[in-house]
């Protein structure tokens, strides 16, 4: 006991053997020759003047010794590996994996780009994104967090965390054939005798006729609302997007989504003084006590990304 030191390759070793239950497992697992296991164990227990593992030629078991050995070994292989990210994250290189979700529109349309350029910055990052039109139990399904439409809820306060990432409004658009053919409502009231196209998104009631819009004002912050309804509805904003572009109604659509159409003049503005609120883009994330690194720079560099709201017309 005298000579007694310990090494971390002496701990899996332990760890190995007791796992896979024979020299012969652990040396599978450990890309070594079962010899090489069979001579360091017997190595170790020398040195630890303790038998590990009784051995017969048809069973290997551990002894109360080897179980003290292997609790402990557990707890201060887990300790290196937390130790190694830590100080690799103070690191230049960020390494390791970045789970996210997001719906399909803004992710492929913008956070994507964004992703896959963060990435090449550091090339020893992994990235996977998961495209969902329903927000994932995040902490539950293993996600480092979320870019979504709206902010943490209420339910959610204590066990969620959230950032703004950059503003966004849903606005009201149409294509010029379909104003040119029934006329440009003055009011929001107005919008009740339009052709509206409706995206019920997110497990709305189908059989519901008519879709509330709750409208804000720009300028004096008061809100509006209006039911509305049309011959036309889908649970995809891209099939209602193409809808309004081919001028079948009026929708209610992210500026994120449909700014390159505005600034075409494919689509233009309804009642451009209104717009719906809580629709800004925000990271959403599981509560925990430290954020690894590599998550949060992504986060920053997202934020920074969007911050001059790049989808927002420049006309």
């Amino acid at each position: 006991m005298n000579s007694l030191a310990l090494e971390r390759a002496d701990l899996a070793l332990a760890l190995a053997i007791r796992e896979h239950g024979s020299l012969a497992g652990a040396a599978g697992a450990l890309d070594v020759v079962p010899s090489v296991v069979t001579k360091r164990l017997g190595a170790l227990e020398a040195r630890l003047g303790q038998r590990l593992f009784d051995r017969t030629t048809r069973r290997l078991s551990v002894t109360a010794e080897g179980e003290a050995v292997c609790r402990h070994a557990k707890q201060l292989l887990e300790g290196f590996a937390a130790l190694e990210g830590e100080l690799g994250e103070r690191q230049n290189e960020l390494t390791g994996a970045v789970r996210l979700a997001a719906t399909f529109g803004f992710g492929r349309r913008w956070l994507g780009p964004a992703l896959a350029e963060f990435q090449a910055g550091h090339p020893g990052l992994r990235i996977e994104l998961q495209l969902t039109e329903r927000l994932p139990d995040l902490g539950a399904e293993g996600y480092d967090g979320a870019l979504w439409l709206w902010a943490v809820q209420q339910r959610h306060a204590s066990d969620w965390v959230s950032r703004r990432i950059a503003r966004n409004q849903r606005v009201l658009a149409a294509a010029p054939s379909y104003l040119a053919r029934r006329g440009t409502p003055a009011s929001v009231d107005a919008l009740a005798a339009h052709d509206c196209l409706v995206a019920r998104e997110n497990g709305e009631i189908h059989r519901q006729e008519y879709a509330l819009w709750s409208l804000r004002h720009g300028r004096d912050g008061s809100t509006a609302r209006v039911r509305v309804q049309g011959p036309l509805s889908s649970n995809s904003g891209e099939m209602v997007r193409d809808w309004c572009l081919a001028g079948h109604g009026i929708m209610l659509r992210s500026l994120w989504d449909i700014a390159p159409q505005l600034a075409s003049g494919a689509l233009v503005r309804v009642l451009p003084q209104y717009a719906m609120p809580d629709a800004d883009i925000h990271w959403i994330a599981p509560w925990r006590p430290k954020t690894p690194r590599r998550v949060r720079l992504l986060v920053d560099h997202l934020a920074e990304r969007f911050r001059g709201e790049p989808w927002k017309p420049t006309r």
